[in-house]
């Protein structure tokens, strides 16, 4: 009998871990999506400036992941990507609408002057993206396990 109590009660843990950690997974994707934002643009400033390819040359040359991923290659097929995410705010939506829609639009010198002046805000956002997962997710996960510990607690 003792033995069921304990493996109850380590599944109740676990649920509450797993509860956690799923719970902070929003926090890890979207500071996924604005790393790999900022490394789109970091490379496409670097290639108006030097290489000059073809957009849908420069957009088949590097591989992303996750939903930026699938919001370039929305782009790419249809040249309207889809930016609704659930992490992202409305206003961050907007803006990374008109981020893709400038993508190959008018010549090189305005496009490097546009995507430069996103640099800054990307950086920022990758970096309170990066600083808010680090809190979240680990927050997330501990609360997870007080609660399965709390749990626990009641039914014993």
């Amino acid at each position: 009998m003792l033995w069921l109590k304990i493996l109850v009660a380590a599944a109740v843990v676990a649920a509450g871990t797993a509860g956690g950690y799923f719970t902070a997974n929003k926090y890890r994707a979207r500071k996924k999506f604005f790393a790999q934002f900022a490394a789109f643009n970091e490379r496409y400033l670097n290639e108006l400036s030097y290489a000059r390819k073809p957009l849908d040359a420069f957009l088949k040359q590097y591989q992303y992941t996750g939903d930026f991923s699938k919001s370039l290659k929305g782009f790419s097929e249809r040249r309207d990507p889809k930016i609704n995410y659930s992490y992202l705010t409305a206003e961050e939506k907007t803006e990374c609408a008109d981020y893709f829609s400038m993508l190959g639009k008018g010549d090189s010198l305005s496009q490097r002057n546009f995507f430069a002046a996103k640099k800054a805000g990307l950086e920022e956002k990758r970096a309170a993206s990066e600083k808010e997962a680090k809190a979240r997710g680990s927050l997330y996960l501990k609360l997870g396990i007080l609660a399965g510990i709390a749990v626990v607690i009641l039914i014993v």
